[in-house]
């Protein structure tokens, strides 16, 4: 079969997992009384980036070849994720924190290193194959975001967006993902005498000596504060405008999570620009059109409703292809562009681990305080605290700090392009 076509499949499973309770998941909480604990569920995911996808892109370099340790990863998210499901769907109502968040934070733990190292396996395919990664791979992680897509609209359409059954497609995905990985080209692993610092994988940390990389990975960690807040809030966000008459039976209210879906739809077209525009802008000028999409996706949410103001909440859908995208692919090509063969893996797990770890999770923990100063669970929905501005004052403060990350951006990152010549 031919290799692009191997790779869309493999793309598509692994983010149809992650879709499967990515943007759900906060409905969930909150049905169930655990509102006030959605910030940790999502922040969660940042601490295990903290050391998980470095340390296996160590592995993958090393040790491992990565589409195998892609395939053990895979296994053992999708076994905890069921557990998560058995566990939910036995206790309803009466699952605790404790055991729930034990068993989804072992999935996440083994589920975040996938997402680098299926970057590492595709480019290893597209190289040997003789295909240029920053075009071919673009249009072929598209299809990742129609996985995700895919697995969002099942979710909503058979009601599990409140049910633990979520987790439990997600972990029967999980375990395809890890037999279809095997079949993956064989990914090699660095051999021969090494250092010290060679041999334990550290050689990616001395990327931060390059004073352009190190900044590009601070930003990276500062902007991927951003990455998170939209899914753990935009869903309980939606549906708390029920809580409202003039918005009970609003297609945004029935169907969170279809009307969300619109913002994996815009990045499939946003990600067959990336090619374009790193060839023509550069890497500097796309991140930032990614950090000024933030700052329009926060503040779209702010002002937008269900009801006449729902052309708000769809541009905000829109613009979040061109923030995601342009910072989340846009970057790993970077970093791989910049960086050794011998030292790519971990260059993946390092740039995820500043992104998806110490950004997230930080990113996380402070959204999940200041949406807990401006609203309040009622009856399973998140809703906003009177005569504080609720859930809009919350996303003004969050494109406020997109923009001040955006300017510190221009003024700080050097970055001179040469586009290329046609």
């Amino acid at each position: 079969m031919n290799i692009k076509l191997r790779l869309t499949a493999l793309n598509f499973l692994e983010f149809a997992v992650w879709g499967a309770y990515l943007t759900s998941m906060g409905n969930y909480l909150a049905g169930i009384g655990l509102g006030n604990n959605i910030g940790w569920f999502y922040s969660v995911q940042g601490f295990v980036s903290l050391l998980m996808p470095a340390l296996m892109g160590i592995v993958a370099d090393r040790w491992m070849q990565a589409q195998r340790l892609l395939s053990l990863c895979h296994l053992l998210a999708g076994v905890f994720m069921l557990g998560a499901c058995a566990y939910g769907m036995m206790e309803g109502q009466t699952a605790t924190f404790p055991v729930l968040f034990t068993l989804y934070t072992l999935s996440v733990a083994f589920f975040m290193p996938t997402i680098a190292l299926t970057n590492s396996v595709a480019y290893n395919a597209l190289d040997r194959a003789g295909l240029d990664t920053v075009k071919a791979f673009p249009p072929i992680r598209v299809w990742g975001t129609v996985g995700f897509i895919v697995s969002m609209w099942i979710v909503d359409l058979t009601g599990w967006q409140t049910s633990s059954l979520q987790f439990g497609w997600s972990g029967v995905l999980s375990i395809m993902m890890a037999a279809y990985a095997l079949t993956m080209p064989q990914c090699p692993v660095s051999t021969g005498k090494k250092s010290l610092v060679e041999a334990l994988g550290l050689k990616a940390f001395t990327l931060f000596k390059n004073y352009r990389m190190a900044l590009f990975f601070i930003f990276s960690m500062l902007l991927g504060g951003c990455l998170q807040i939209t899914n753990g809030y935009a869903n309980p966000f939606i549906t708390s405008f029920g809580a409202q008459p003039e918005y009970q039976g609003t297609f945004g209210v029935e169907h969170a999570n279809i009307l969300i879906s619109l913002s994996q739809i815009s990045e499939t077209l946003c990600i067959l620009l990336i090619p374009f525009c790193l060839s023509r802008f550069g890497i500097k000028r796309v991140m930032l059109i990614a950090m000024m999409g933030w700052v329009f996706r926060f503040g779209f949410f702010a002002i937008g409703n269900p009801g006449s103001g729902v052309w708000l909440f769809i541009l905000s859908m829109i613009v979040y292809g061109v923030a995601f995208d342009f910072f989340n692919i846009s970057g790993s090509l970077f970093v791989d562009k910049e960086t050794d063969q011998d030292i790519r893996n971990s260059a993946q797990g390092l740039f995820m681990m500043m992104t998806n770890g110490f950004g997230a999770s930080l990113g996380m923990l402070a959204a999940g305080w200041i949406v807990g100063m401006y609203t309040h669970n009622i009856d399973g929905l998140q809703v906003s605290l009177e005569g504080t501005g609720g859930w809009s004052q919350a996303w003004y403060v969050f494109a406020a700090y997109a923009l001040v990350v955006a300017v510190s951006f221009a003024v700080l990152f050097r970055y001179k392009h040469t586009p290329e010549q046609k």
